[in-house]
């Protein structure tokens, strides 16, 4: 061969390879972007997954260079892409803190100054454990201490990446509030949320992403319900999953999703109506050997907030050889959703890091009136029908005293 043609060592000669000897095809994950960020906007950004928004957000966070074009950024950014993003595990809680801070560029003095309201802010379960190593704490832990840390060394842009998708309740209230406490000091907010109602709650503006692209720039409130409509439009009406949109490995998929109202003994309905059970049959593919699986369903209300969150894991776990197939059913029962349009989630791996298969909008859902939901006069704003017992009483001396 001529001199240069070959390639040099190993790992060159693997690369070429993988490359199929040198030829490869461009893949863009966004391209022709375009918009500018005035100080102290809350910017929310919204889109389904593979819409490109973690790869834009890792742009903005300069941990990726563009592969063409140029961002402008004036101030320090801080940023939360992940949980523990810029943490050692062999490090203690104390020590990522300081690491941490000194990688947004901050100063020992300065993280030493907030230490106490860092840690006071992550909660009492990482001060009990703040001098052990994170890799021993649980990942709700550590996504505590992490967004303390991006949210407390004060950088006018601030980046956070579904945060929201990670703790409990009463976390994620104190994620938002301290969110609004940046933004209401003048500095710049991007905000990534599934979470539709967190992102309205925040956001005065928001950036739908469609396939690497925007697609709408607007007031916050619009860009919503345009990604309720193309959630909508892209749902399975038919049952079949095969275009759903959807991320994971795909080592097992889901292929079919089928819900069947049922009356309290059991008999088939037409209709799902409010207090009627509700079993969703769900068909998963393995095109690659699974071993302890998990697969969840959820049900979410127009906001995408998920109301109902229902899996396998208490009942058993799920493991396929390649080319098995496997049902999986999920009776929920009397369902006591008000009436209206819902959307199913399904979910199908072993941890947050090893997923197979997720489809957050999977099929719509209508939950018609049923016995459940007599109706009642006034407005009705509550997610669920409760069944209760009133009584009432009026005491008509006391009542003629008063209106004497």
């Amino acid at each position: 061969a001529a001199p240069g043609s070959r390639p040099g060592t190993l790992a060159e000669a693997a690369l070429k390879a993988l490359r199929g000897g040198g030829s490869k095809e461009d893949f863009w994950a966004v391209r022709e972007i375009d918009f500018t960020v005035n100080q102290g906007e809350v910017v929310g950004l919204v889109g389904h997954n593979g819409a490109g928004k973690s790869t834009l957000l890792k742009l903005l966070s300069r941990i990726t260079e563009p592969t063409e074009g140029e961002i402008a950024l004036y101030g320090r950014v801080g940023s939360l892409l992940e949980v523990g993003s810029g943490f050692h595990p062999e490090l203690t809680g104390r020590e990522n803190v300081f690491m941490n801070g000194s990688i947004l560029g901050m100063k020992r003095r300065e993280i030493e100054k907030c230490f106490d309201e860092i840690i006071d802010f992550a909660g009492e379960r990482v001060q009990l454990h703040l001098d052990s190593p994170v890799k021993r704490w649980s990942s709700g832990m550590v996504v505590r201490l992490a967004f303390a840390v991006a949210a407390h060394l004060n950088p006018e842009i601030l980046i956070v990446d579904e945060v929201l998708a990670v703790g409990d309740a009463e976390f994620q209230k104190r994620c938002l509030g301290k969110m609004q406490d940046v933004a209401r000091g003048g500095r710049t907010v991007f905000f990534v949320s599934h979470n539709l109602s967190a992102v309205t709650a925040l956001c005065t503006r928001g950036i739908l992403l469609k396939g690497g692209r925007v697609h709408l720039d607007a007031p916050v409130a619009e860009v919503a319900a345009e990604y309720q409509r193309l959630a909508r439009a892209g749902m399975s009406e038919d049952g079949q999953l095969g275009h759903a949109s959807r991320s994971g490995s795909g080592a097992a998929r889901f292929t079919h999703l089928e819900a069947t109202a049922l009356s309290r003994t059991g008999e088939p309905l037409s209709l799902a109506a409010t207090g009627s059970d509700l079993r969703f049959d769900v068909t998963i593919d393995a095109a690659r050997p699974v071993n302890g699986a998990s697969v969840r369903l959820t049900v979410a209300d127009q906001n995408s907030y998920a109301l109902i969150d229902v899996g396998t894991e208490l009942a058993s776990s799920l493991s396929l050889a390649a080319g098995e197939s496997a049902r999986v059913s999920f009776r929920l029962r009397e369902l006591l959703l008000r009436p209206g349009l819902y959307t199913v989630g399904l979910w199908l791996g072993r941890s947050e890091a090893d997923v197979y298969d997720a489809i957050e909008y999977a099929s719509p859902l209508e939950i018609a009136s049923g016995a459940d939901d007599a109706h009642r006069g006034g407005a009705s704003t509550g997610a669920y029908v409760c069944r209760c017992d009133v009584e009432l009483s009026v005491a008509s001396g006391a009542l003629a005293e008063r209106a004497a």
